[in-house]
């Protein structure tokens, strides 16, 4: 695919690198490492699985999902700021995405749980995620009360469960190359709109 020109649009890009990905990763190709913080500056990082990337707001935005209980889920709410980091070894490339952190709404929150396979869905209603675990035990017998109490009808999404949306202001890209002199080529979000573009040393 052609370089970035300074016009060039990040967000297609990282479209046309993931299209990538899914056709040459082995599994989870959305995959993405999220790092968050306390207020205090205290960082914490872990793998999620990237669900959407949209364009309805101006610079485009990454959409995930978590029990809002989690310790994710207090870090972005505490500090609404985030960090991405996708690697795809296959591909030897990797993207980097900074930015502050705003909810989804709960139509679209509604809309990607309805999608879940059902045995994720009743998952949301036991997982105290990031909690303390007693025992194994405990979280099979949480399943199954959920399965017994939804039966066979709705299952409606909790409202401990929702997603994030981070807004780029900066996304990097980053190539292999040879003797590693690595290619990064970085997007800042300009405060008017568009992007400015500049390559950084390996």
């Amino acid at each position: 695919m052609p370089e970035c020109t300074p016009d060039a649009d990040p967000i297609a890009r990282f479209e046309a690198w993931m299209a990538e990905a899914e056709r040459g990763e082995p599994n989870d190709a959305n995959a993405v490492c999220l790092a968050t913080s306390t207020p205090d500056g205290r960082p914490s990082a872990r793998m999620v699985l990237l669900k959407g990337v949209d364009r309805d707001r101006p610079g485009g935005g990454f959409v995930f999902y978590t029990n809002l209980d989690s310790r994710k889920g207090g870090e972005l709410r505490a500090n609404p700021r985030a960090a991405l980091c996708f690697h795809w070894k296959s591909l030897q490339r990797s993207v980097r995405v900074e930015g502050p952190v705003e909810p989804v709404s709960a139509e679209e929150a509604d809309a990607y749980y309805a999608s879940r396979a059902r045995g994720s869905r009743i998952g949301a209603w036991a997982s105290r995620q990031s909690r303390p675990l007693e025992s194994r035990f405990a979280l099979e017998r949480a399943v199954a009360e959920y399965t017994m109490k939804f039966g066979l009808g709705a299952i409606p999404r909790p409202a401990f469960w929702s997603g994030f949306r981070v807004l780029p202001e900066r996304i990097e890209f980053w190539r292999d190359m040879p003797f590693r002199l690595h290619d990064r080529q970085v997007f800042h979000r300009e405060p008017g709109g568009g992007w400015r573009i500049e390559a950084l040393y390996p």
